[in-house]
């Protein structure tokens, strides 16, 4: 059985989801729940307390969701910037993802209210990010490029609403990806094989 506290805080997600989060104050949100601007404090301390329980449970709905589709996926072969794309922008997951973006843009307008929730962000999205590579890829290189690329294609979708020309756009990323990593596994084939050719 839910504590009130949890009753509040799936409340609070969904209220957040339909109305994003600029202009957040506590007696409106209130208001809004049917519930006062005391008990709000009275369960998370602070605004800031409030989001931050808030922020953590959409994140972790976000990663058993993932998870189950890693699960789901084992032993299929695919691009993991494509599988995770594909994710991100089921009807499902979509909404959570937009609001956790709209919380990144208001952290780069004002660092000192919402910085720190960006920097936990960013960081449980590479994790994410790192979990659907290869091992041999998971470096902090590609997933830090995997990450910066989704950021922006997702950022276009917002903003355009425009899936197809965008899932099209990680589509051409993936081939440029793949073209470059075959041309250096040629490169290294044909070095390879030249220096076992000079010790004959």
């Amino acid at each position: 059985m839910q504590t009130r506290k949890e009753i509040l805080t799936d409340e609070l997600v969904a209220y957040l989801l339909e109305h994003g989060l600029s202009d957040l104050s506590l007696r409106p949100l209130a208001d809004a729940l049917g519930t006062s601007a005391r008990l709000l404090i009275y369960h998370f301390e602070s605004k800031e307390g409030l989001l931050t329980e808030v922020l953590d449970s959409m994140q972790t709905r976000l990663r058993m969701s993932f998870g189950g589709m890693i699960e789901r996926r084992a032993g299929q072969s695919g691009r993991p910037l494509k599988l995770f794309w594909d994710w991100a922008i089921a009807d499902e997951n979509y909404p959570y993802l937009k609001l956790l973006y709209e919380l990144q843009i208001l952290a780069v307008q004002n660092p000192a209210a919402y910085g720190h929730y960006l920097q936990r962000n960013t960081s449980n999205w590479s994790e994410l990010i790192a979990t659907a590579l290869p091992e041999a890829e998971r470096t902090p290189a590609m997933v830090t490029l995997l990450g910066a690329v989704f950021d922006g294609l997702f950022l276009e979708l917002m903003s355009t609403g425009d899936r197809k020309r965008t899932t099209q756009a990680v589509q051409q990323f993936i081939l440029l990806v793949d073209e470059a990593r075959d041309a250096r596994l040629a490169v290294q084939k044909k070095t390879a094989k030249a220096s076992n050719t000079g010790r004959g």
